[in-house]
């Protein structure tokens, strides 16, 4: 099918780019902003390119001899057609007055190249039996999304005039949709709110934890409160059955025993109940893929999706070093490197989606080693490159875990409480948030003090 197919192609366009940029300095930055090498459609073109580029990022002298001897360095001047070639090509050209144009036509011939071939290979896949047809219509998205981040776009440079209009706008819808200071997504816990004004549009929340303190719960408590304000919420869990996230949902609303549940010794009662929450909760608008192989590209890819129909306004990805992070091409990154890539991915996911990313996140073992201390942000597995790309970063801590009776921070009892420590905040202020819990988590709210407590410290 494809062997039929003519694919759009302009030799003299890519001779005139490739001349102007060994003609003149100003040249390369305008380039090397707008082109890779694989637009190109000569092989001999691509080479050229590609050794231009690599000097241009080292911030080498560009012109025909230093070229000459890149291409000769790396066994590549005879592959492209010599000394002679090279000085055919900046001979062509008088000026790079019109390289962006021309730029931008040759990046429009790749984009309909790309469009050719990979509607081609879909159409093969599509018939082959052999090949799940759900991966048919991923592959079909990636290519969707492959070509929207190289086609065009217009230019987000703004002057101030424009940039203070819609900074005004957005301070007004603020204003407007506050509610008692939560201008974001609710986050059900009051002080939290405080802190934070709820999740922000476009921010990605790192909530970490180490295992067995309770992030999953801590978010789907966080999910369900996104839920009941009939936000579209997207769950995605890496680690647990979807099934397992259904039982505990269904005990965060019911007064059913964790015990029963979990044993089968329901009682009838119980049992009665438990579908009564259950119909409930079918109402709420949760989204959940248990998916056990998921990468953040292809979390990417169902968002997308699912923002296309006006069904994805936050999203919470449990967790973030369960993710596939293999990238095709980048076998020889170690994990640190991975770990920064998908968190810097999960960052864009929040930018682009234009809601909150929610992204749990492993601590290593530095935090148990400070006995009965609050975790750190240094406490956050392969942290660099998390921490950086974070706008918040809250770090879970349950006291009683440690066997300690009481907090040494706050002076509280540590029966039945959660210590949330915003550690990083980029756009408001760090602090420390206290919530209740029972034991099994399934029960999450603001903390009270006790009674005895309260008495006890009063003045």
């Amino acid at each position: 099918m494809e062997k039929n197919l003519t694919l759009p192609f302009d030799q003299e366009t890519e001779e005139i780019i490739l001349g102007a940029l060994l003609l003149e300095t100003k040249a390369m930055p305008i380039a090397a902003g707008m082109l890779r090498e694989e637009m190109f459609y000569y092989d001999n073109h691509r080479i050229i390119f590609a050794a231009l580029k690599r000097m241009f990022d080292q911030n080498r002298n560009i012109d025909i001899i230093t070229v000459c001897d890149e291409l000769r360095r790396h066994d590549e001047l005879d592959k492209v057609g010599g000394p002679y070639y090279i000085t055919k090509l900046s001979s062509q050209v008088v000026s790079s007055a019109h390289l962006q144009n021309h730029c931008i036509i040759l990046k429009d011939l790749y984009l309909r190249r790309a469009i050719i071939t990979g509607i081609s290979k879909l159409l093969w896949r599509a018939q082959d039996m052999t090949v799940d047809s759900a991966d048919v219509v991923c592959n079909m998205q990636e290519l969707a999304s492959q070509i929207e981040n190289d086609a065009v776009k217009a230019n987000n440079v703004r002057d101030m005039e424009v940039l203070m209009h819609y900074t005004l706008a957005q301070a007004k819808e603020r204003m407007e949709n506050s509610e008692n200071g939560v201008t974001g997504v609710d986050t059900g816990l009051t002080d939290l709110n405080k802190l934070t004004s709820g999740w922000q549009k476009g921010d990605l929340i790192v909530f970490a934890a180490r295992p067995g303190v309770g992030k999953t719960m801590l978010a789907l408590f966080f999910a369900k409160m996104a839920a009941r304000m009939g936000l579209h919420t997207l769950f995605f869990s890496i680690e647990m059955q979807g099934e397992r996230l259904g039982d505990r949902l269904i005990l965060m609303e019911s007064n059913i025993k964790p015990y029963a549940w979990r044993t089968g010794l329901t009682s009838e009662k119980e049992w009665a109940e438990a579908n009564n929450t259950a119909s409930e909760l079918s109402s709420l608008p949760i989204l959940i893929d248990d998916s056990s192989a998921m990468s953040i590209d292809s979390i990417r890819i169902q968002a997308r999706f699912l923002k296309a129909k006006g069904k994805c306004d936050i999203i919470f990805i449990d967790y973030l070093q369960l993710s596939d992070m293999k990238t095709q091409g980048k076998e020889n990154r170690n994990r640190e490197q991975e770990v920064a890539t998908a968190a810097r991915k999960a960052k864009l996911l929040a930018k682009e989606m234009n809601c909150p990313v929610v992204l749990l996140s492993q601590l290593n073992r530095e935090a148990e080693t400070r006995y009965a201390s609050r975790p750190q942000l240094a406490d956050l597995r392969e942290s660099g490159a998390i921490e950086q790309d974070a706008d918040m970063v809250i770090l879970l801590h349950r006291p009683a875990l440690s066997k300690v009776a009481t907090d040494k921070e706050s002076g509280y009892p540590t029966e039945g409480l959660g210590v949330l420590t915003v550690a990083k905040h980029r756009n408001g202020e760090a602090g420390t948030v206290y919530f209740s819990h029972n034991k099994s988590m399934t029960k999450i709210e603001d903390y009270v003090p006790p009674m005895e407590w309260l008495l006890k410290h009063a003045k």
